[in-house]
């Protein structure tokens, strides 16, 4: 897949809502390689990998280019070796919005990002309607802490305390 991504981060409430409400759950490790503009990620994700390119992004965050391919978990494997700063492991909880018109990824952060949850929405335009499930807490799209990649190097553990109890 290749194109433009539009898509909205959140924090997520604190609790277990988004577990409940999930039609499906993975296990994800992902790194990446060092590249000058541009973000270079392998994402192994149960028995699926991926490589993934992305543009810078613009509109404050909420839109920029991104070029996919899926790979084999053993090129998987061989290039999360090439990653540099360590790996992001998380699950992916899938939840459907209220209105079934969406699909949000709940991201439950491990390691040095515990305690972290987020949630993404991708969109068709950046001012396509949607509608958020409860436990969707404030919007975060373009704020550089919540970015996996920004992560490895600044970790949730070290900035958790800058956010309201109930999203750490």
């Amino acid at each position: 897949m290749s194109g433009l991504e539009i898509e909205r981060k959140f924090l997520v409430k604190k609790g277990s809502a988004y577990r409940s409400a999930a039609f499906s759950c993975k296990h994800i490790r992902q790194g990446y390689i060092p590249a000058d503009g541009v973000t270079v990620r392998i994402r192994l994700s149960d028995e699926t990998a991926f490589l993934t390119i992305k543009g810078k992004p613009i509109d404050g965050g909420l839109t920029r280019y991104e070029f996919e391919k899926e790979i084999t978990v053993d090129e998987a494997e061989h290039l999360l070796e090439l990653c540099r700063g360590g790996l992001i492991d998380k699950h992916r909880y899938l939840v459907k919005s209220p209105d079934g018109r969406h699909t949000f990824e709940v991201d439950e952060f491990h390691g040095d990002n515990d305690g972290l949850v987020m949630a993404e929405v991708e969109l068709s335009s950046p001012d396509e309607p949607y509608e958020k499930p409860d436990f969707i807490g404030p919007e975060v799209t373009g704020d550089r802490r919540f970015y996996n990649k920004h992560m490895l190097k600044y970790p949730f553990s070290v900035w958790r305390d800058t956010l309201p109890e109930e999203y750490r």
